[in-house]
């Protein structure tokens, strides 16, 4: 994954931007992260409801996301941006699970990986600006890698996904005090087959006008309603600490 997360960064970075046109930017985030639900229906027609959260708990784990970009003329930022995600955990099932073909008897003891890893290219324009407030919107190609692992005495069962979702970003920015700003920013979009939105609420410190630190809260919720093969809807609380620079 670490592997993927540099390659896939270093493609953008490589590409060379003049200077005149353009400033490069990057931002790191790391954090704790916690589900709040987690349910699973797979297959969406003949499988087994079930609460990840209820029947193998993962707890806290630790997370990391980084983006790196170019503001282009001042008013227009391209970026990637690259989340890996990963819970593991484990329990005894409370009554039978079908899962992907696999058929887990009541109270067994099973392990389960929920992996949730995205990649993004985002555009975004500055529409509005003044002293105070800072006003964006655009649109993100968000390519997502999942799969959902259940492991036990019956057997082995993943449902793997690999697809293109588009959404809608958006940025927020108050600036209160000479270097304190309140920032509200994500990429979100509902549809009849479901829905997927990553926001973040954040108070930043700006020690200059190149750099700036943040604690925040973000959320991560989402999910199919079971048009496709699966049904799946997860929510992901993160406590958050970023920092971006600008050259």
């Amino acid at each position: 994954m670490k592997k993927l997360t540099l390659v896939f960064l270093a493609v953008f970075l490589l590409v060379p931007v003049p200077a005149v046109f353009a400033q490069f930017f990057a931002d790191i985030e790391a954090g704790a992260a916690v589900t709040g639900y987690n349910d699973v229906r797979i297959p969406s027609d003949t499988g087994t409801e079930f609460s990840l959260n209820d029947e193998t708990p993962a707890g806290v784990v630790l997370v990391i996301r980084v983006k790196a970009g170019y503001t282009v003329a001042e008013k227009h930022r391209i970026w990637l941006l690259a989340t890996p995600l990963r819970f593991r955990g484990s329990g005894r099932l409370s009554k039978p699970v079908a899962f992907d073909g696999v058929t887990f008897a009541d109270n067994e003891k099973v392990e389960s990986i929920y992996r949730f890893d995205s990649y993004r290219l985002s555009y975004q324009w500055e529409f509005f600006r003044n002293d105070a407030v800072t006003l964006g919107a655009g649109l993100t190609a968000k390519v997502r890698s999942a799969d959902i692992t259940l492991m036990g005495e019956t057997g082995f069962a993943r449902s793997s996904d690999l697809g293109v979702v588009p959404l809608i970003n958006f940025r927020v920015q108050w600036t209160f005090a000479d270097d304190l700003s309140l920032l509200f920013e994500g990429d979100a979009l509902w549809s009849p087959y479901g829905r997927a939105e990553d926001v973040l609420l954040a108070l930043q410190w700006h020690p200059s006008d190149k750099a700036a630190f943040r604690i925040g809260y973000r959320i991560l919720e989402g999910g199919s309603d079971g048009g496709g093969d699966v049904y799946t809807f997860a929510l992901i609380h993160y406590a958050t600490a970023g920092f971006s620079y600008s050259l």
